[in-house]
């Protein structure tokens, strides 16, 4: 009930079976763990966990205010309603080399199934912004080396994102990427590429699994998943899409609230109670409730 059937463990190597398969998985955000759970119930292979999305939902900017409690506790709870896999995001590690390695160690104790690091440096900004700074090559690689030597399971998937391409350029980014996966990344998230030629050139550049970020509103157009499989990326994330849905659907019924004094006409929009009682799984827990009432000591 609290919790999925599957241990951190199995959901682990589950989630290093599904990358080896060479399909392209898509993994949705969720903002909140209910949301997990509607994301299982669809079919789809995983769980993000976006920094960005996380730090919205706290109503602050994405420039890495959040801490690392307040972020993996969130994970915790998100990964822990499903037996999906869940990658989160850690923004920068919250700190520097000896910070990372405590984060990586967090994660894994709190049942996450990987994470991703990326190289700016701090304050930190969404990566489809301007004007982000980004940390030298070898500090990079020192955090990276650190983040792999803090690893305890070796299923626990360390993913580098980089946000070099908006100001070094593409040859510069491959150039890092390739640093960074002799460092010890096993996947990278290159962030903010734009044109089908620049997937196809990062792909045939690097050999560890790739992450297509599939955020709306930013300077990536919304590449279909086959045409994410036709540029052999290995997983699609849709980082913000649970927030960006659930917020214009809130703004626009409590705007008819205040105009009209009832919610009467957006009741068809509303999931049901009976609905939400599957998601939240309300059956089971008086299942539960019921055999303890009915549970009798041996005289």
């Amino acid at each position: 009930m609290l919790f999925g059937t599957k241990t951190a463990a199995e959901k682990r190597a589950d989630f290093r079976t599904k990358l080896a398969s060479g399909k392209l998985l898509q993994m949705p955000g969720a903002h909140e763990p209910i949301i997990a759970r509607l994301i299982e119930e669809q079919g789809f292979d995983g769980i993000y966990i976006s920094g960005g999305a996380l730090s919205a939902a706290m109503a602050m900017p994405d420039i890495g205010l959040t801490t690392l409690t307040e972020v993996t506790q969130r994970g915790r709870q998100i990964a822990r309603v499903t037996d999906l896999p869940a990658l989160i995001d850690l923004d920068t590690g919250f700190g520097e080399t000896m910070n990372t390695a405590r984060t990586i160690q967090e994660c894994e104790e709190l049942g996450i199934a990987g994470c991703h690091i990326e190289d700016q440096l701090n304050p930190k900004r969404c990566g489809h912004l301007d004007n982000k700074i980004i940390i030298e090559t070898d500090a990079m690689c020192k955090k990276i080396r650190a983040a792999i030597d803090a690893k305890r399971d070796p299923n626990f998937l360390l993913m580098v994102r980089t946000d070099a391409k908006a100001t070094e350029g593409m040859e510069a980014t491959i150039e890092r990427s390739k640093a960074y996966v002799q460092a010890g990344a096993e996947a990278i998230f290159p962030e903010a590429l734009s044109t089908p030629k620049e997937y196809e050139i990062f792909r045939a550049a690097i050999d560890v699994p790739l992450l297509a970020n599939m955020t709306e509103f930013g300077k990536t157009p919304l590449y279909s998943k086959k045409q994410l499989e036709e540029f052999g990326y290995n997983i699609a994330i849709y980082p913000v899409s649970s927030l960006r849905i659930a917020m214009g659907a809130i703004e626009n019924s409590f705007a008819v609230l205040k105009k009209e004094g009832s919610l009467e006409s957006q009741i068809g929009n509303m999931q049901t109670r009976h609905r939400l009682y599957e998601v939240i799984k309300y059956q089971e827990y008086n299942q539960f409730d019921e055999s303890l009432h009915n549970f009798k000591l041996k005289t």
